[in-house]
């Protein structure tokens, strides 16, 4: 049985920009959901994954990590937001992210990211090895709790 190889965070940014430049290949397939963000897997390796996600006004994440998969996003379309949380206290601020804009993360990164904007919005996700699930934070006054887990697609 092989071992799984992890892209480093400069590749994983590489895929996610590099499909966020070829609109053919996902335009068709974008979706908006008014009860939450709407996504879906656009490519799957042993090595890797991509997914497409489409974001209404006011959708959020919530403070989660990827499960120990590294990972890079890049938006696609509008305006996101995204607020880290090193060592489990989340930042005071959130940092602007429009069109173009790619952000890279190892596996132990907790974030934030919302649609704060006015309009619709559209990213690209990848994340090395594949997702198998996400673990979802509260906040707390001594910082995040650990507040449950989602198998990868059940976000």
């Amino acid at each position: 049985m092989g071992t799984c190889v992890t892209l480093s965070q400069s590749r994983l940014r590489a895929i996610a920009a590099d499909m966020a430049a070829s609109p053919a290949r996902w335009r068709g397939l974008v979706r908006y959901d008014p009860a939450r963000r709407w996504y879906t897997r656009l490519e799957w390796d042993v090595d890797h994954e991509v997914w497409l996600l489409g974001w209404l006004p006011g959708q959020s994440t919530g403070f989660h990590d990827h499960g120990g998969s590294a990972g890079a996003f890049t938006v696609a379309r509008g305006t996101l937001r995204e607020r880290a949380a090193p060592g489990g206290r989340p930042q005071a601020g959130s940092a602007k992210l429009g069109r173009g804009a790619v952000r890279s993360f190892g596996p132990r990164y907790v974030h934030d990211v919302t649609n704060s904007a006015r309009r619709p919005a559209i990213s690209i996700h990848a994340y090395s090895p594949p997702l198998a699930f996400m673990r979802r934070y509260r906040p707390a006054a001594s910082g995040l709790l650990e507040a449950g887990a989602d198998a990868a697609g059940q976000w």
